[in-house]
């Protein structure tokens, strides 16, 4: 990693940024001491989205008869609700 004035990097900053490479990066100073750190971002690849899996067929009504109980009173109001219906 190389290190660079404030003045020469303003000075030559588009050729900077063309000449950076993955994993190098340019150190900027100001009176000798770092300031900033001029690295390649890390870009992950873009993966092409999953297939959708095939329609293995379409739900019926009634499919599942038997395999629950209803009570008879479910439509009925709840006891605990009875004061705020009247």
């Amino acid at each position: 990693m190389s290190t660079i004035s404030l003045e020469e990097a303003q000075a030559r900053l588009a050729e900077l940024v063309r000449q950076i490479t993955p994993g190098e990066g340019v150190t900027i100073m100001v009176n000798d001491r770092p300031v900033a750190r001029l690295v390649v971002p890390f870009v992950t690849p873009r993966r092409e989205p999953r297939p959708r899996p095939p329609a293995t067929g379409v739900p019926r009504a009634g499919s599942c008869a038997g395999l629950f109980v209803v009570p008879d009173d479910l439509k009925g109001p709840l006891e605990e609700l009875r004061e705020y219906m009247e």
